[in-house]
């Protein structure tokens, strides 16, 4: 291979690695959304008979908070019968649970939350939320409560002292009863969720009458409301019409699942490799700006997402010190020692990154795995590459001429600019040490390059 051939080569690199990043995110997408069905228009027999079903599905953060109530005012401005709230969560923010039970509090529209489908629970503030609701109801076999309250740094709980303790819990079984109560739930059996971090399964939740329907499929829910009479948050007596309920899914907007996405751990952990990746390529390679403009954009969504996760400094200590295995290896010849230990660091610094006791999230391992092992591979390329450049001989320039071999055209001999040599398709003035002198035709190599003037050396004296 030419040194060209290689050269071009190198300069592809960096693309190679953008296609690889896009194919990375593209696999991480997520799924496009469900088209949602219009209302039908009303008539006799449907009108304001629309229930609007939304969804809790996964962590309670930011974004979900958003899309619920953003919908539920939605739903209020278009009069609609009902909005069912489907929960399936392990808890979340204290921040974005307040938002939501605030939007159900004051909905003018009657809401119903429901732990489904079967196997799912409502944990921590999913429990908040399930008790806020008109009407709270559960699948068979699905579970709820230990709201007991966390405090977390770095992505792990950290031990606090009694009175602050007792702080936050009266704080949150106070907010608990007072929306529990104006329900006809049982403020009391409600709070030990909190204080003692009880958890309750669908029959139990029954009887101690925290929710008031179980059952397994929403149309047999649905049929139950119909002609139920349901107390208001504000004490009004309201009976529930719904003869021919007509569903309507509202799902997040692109832009919220979007950001939604951002905030998955699998998804953080690729977009922050990815951005990592392509800043060191454009860094060792500056000029195929390309990987730098999709790094910077990686780097920065990754950040984004970085302060709504619980990141563990450890984690992210341990990716570091991968990323100076994986340079040293292309440096120094460990036969794959610092290669494959850079491998185990940054793996490990995936499972520790992101990983919350109350939800149990964290990067999987196959995605590490996936990620790691490539970005290993890429980087010791680049270093290598960039350690070898250091060797090759200067090819552009008046540094070029050094070492290449010419003839003499007029006699060379002690002085200054005695003599010329045809060098590289080019006539120059030529000079030699003190004390020799090359006859025409002769043979000489370039030593130095001063100005115009060219010092070489008989071929012969080496």
């Amino acid at each position: 291979m030419t040194r060209e051939m290689f050269l071009r080569a190198v300069r592809r690199l960096p693309l190679l690695c953008s296609v690889l990043a896009a194919i990375a995110l593209i696999s991480a997408a997520p799924t496009p959304l469900r088209a949602q069905t219009a209302p039908p228009a009303p008539s006799a027999s449907t009108a304001n008979s629309t229930v609007v079903e939304l969804h809790i599905d996964g962590e309670i953060e930011p974004i979900l908070g958003e899309y619920l109530v953003r919908e539920i005012a939605q739903a209020n401005t278009e009069h609609a019968s009902l909005i069912l709230i489907t929960i399936n969560t392990p808890g979340g923010l204290d921040t974005s649970m307040r938002d939501i039970i605030q939007s159900i509090l004051r909905s003018s529209v009657p809401v119903v939350t429901y732990v489904y489908p079967t196997g799912s629970r409502a944990a921590s503030a999913g429990f908040f939320i399930l008790l806020s609701a008109d009407v709270a109801a559960m699948s068979p076999g699905t579970e709820t409560g230990a709201a007991s309250p966390l405090i977390e740094i770095g992505g792990s709980p950290v031990q606090i002292d009694d009175t602050l303790r007792k702080k936050i819990v009266n704080d949150a079984t106070a907010y608990l009863r007072s929306y529990t109560s104006k329900r006809g739930r049982d403020p009391e059996l409600a709070a030990t969720a909190v204080t003692d971090a009880k958890a309750f399964s669908d029959k139990e939740a029954l009887d101690g009458k925290l929710v008031e329907i179980v059952t397994a499929s929403k149309e047999d829910l649905l049929a139950q409301l119909n002609g139920r009479t349901i107390t208001r948050f504000d004490g009004a007596k309201l009976a529930l019409a719904l003869p021919h309920p007509v569903v309507v899914a509202r799902e997040m907007t692109g832009r919220e699942n979007f950001l939604s996405r951002i905030v998955q751990p699998d998804v953080f952990f690729i977009l922050l490799i990815i951005g990592v990746l392509g800043l060191y390529t454009e860094f060792t390679h500056p000029g195929a700006f390309a990987p730098g403009v999709f790094g910077a954009i990686a780097l920065l969504l990754a950040l984004y997402a970085m302060h709504m996760l619980p990141i563990n400094l450890a984690g992210l200590l341990l990716i570091v010190c991968a990323f100076v295995l994986f340079i040293l290896e292309a440096k120094f010849p460990t036969h794959g020692v610092l290669g494959v230990g850079g491998v185990i660091s940054m793996v490990l610094g995936a499972l520790f990154l992101i990983k919350s006791p109350m939800t149990g999230m964290g990067v999987s391992l196959w995605t590490a795995l996936a990620v790691v092992i490539p970005f290993a591979i890429i980087v010791i390329i680049l270093m290598r590459l960039v350690l070898r450049s250091r060797t090759w001989k200067v090819s552009t320039g008046r540094e070029e001429l050094v070492g290449e071999v010419g003839e003499v055209r007029e006699p060379v001999g002690t002085g200054e600019a005695v003599g010329s040599v045809f060098v590289h398709g080019e006539l120059w003035r030529a000079a030699v040490r003190a004390g020799e002198n090359i006859p025409a035709g002769a043979r000489v190599r370039v030593k130095k390059v001063k100005g115009l003037t060219l010092e070489v050396e008989p071929v012969e004296s080496r």
